[in-house]
């Protein structure tokens, strides 16, 4: 009798046989090469590195968001540092009186101060300036002569006031010699008009001179440089 490949008996016939068992259990737990199951180890540590990339985000998110307050903060700071400390201006109101008084930019007497004594009523130079404006005493004396102040004294020029008048009167006058070049004017109140006229007369400049580097000495170089850089720094921050 033949065997009908569909028949029971065939189908006994190779569950009996170990090695046919053996092959189909190959075939149904065989995986590739490259597959590793996965287990709660590998998929909390899957997690934690999906949270790390979120968290490295936010943190970076929040860095921009930090920096840039930050900038801001340090903007409305400068401000602040700079009219507090670096350009302070004291006196404010009797310096814009002066200068409205006698005609001059508040922000260049204000330059002047800055440069001269950095607001320090009671400074006195090596060369004997004194106070706020740095106002030799023969010079204030005489100044206080052209403008009638009778009441004039060496000590009074710790005040504040008398100094910042006559240190503005004596700008305003420098401004007026020298047909309003401030260059002149301001060479002039450091070394003393009669060098200025000399170096006018033998370096030939003209009423339009602005060639600071031209001014024989150092230290007016430096001066009027120092005063001229002072008053856009006030303009600046005082608005005049």
């Amino acid at each position: 009798m033949g065997f009908n490949p569909g028949s029971e008996g065939v189908t006994d016939i190779a569950y009996s046989n170990p090695l046919m068992l053996r092959n189909q259990s190959k075939e149904l737990t065989s995986f590739p090469r490259d597959f590793v199951p996965e287990d709660d180890f590998h998929r909390r540590i899957r997690a934690r590195r999906k949270s790390a990339r979120i968290y490295g985000w936010l943190i970076v998110f929040l860095l921009v968001i930090a920096a840039a307050g930050a900038g801001s903060f340090i903007v409305t700071k400068s401000y602040y540092v700079q009219t507090t400390y670096v350009y302070p201006y004291p006196y404010r109101i009797t310096v814009e009186e002066s200068a409205e008084e006698f005609g001059v930019d508040s922000s260049l007497v204000a330059a002047v101060i800055k440069t001269e004594s950095k607001f320090s009523k009671d400074v006195h130079s090596h060369r004997g300036a004194v106070g706020l404006m740095q106002l030799m005493p023969d010079t204030a004396e005489w100044i206080a002569q052209q403008m009638g102040d009778v009441g004039y004294s060496e000590e009074n020029l710790h005040d504040p006031a008398r100094n910042i008048r006559y240190g503005t009167w004596y700008l305003a006058y420098l401004e007026k010699e020298f047909g309003g070049n401030t260059v002149l004017a301001l060479a002039a109140y450091n070394a003393g008009r009669g060098n200025v006229d000399d170096w006018i007369e033998r370096y030939g400049w003209d009423p339009g001179f602005s060639d600071i580097d031209a001014i024989p000495y150092d230290e007016t170089r430096h001066y009027v440089r120092s005063v001229l850089n002072n008053e856009k720094k006030y303009v600046e921050l005082y608005g005049y």
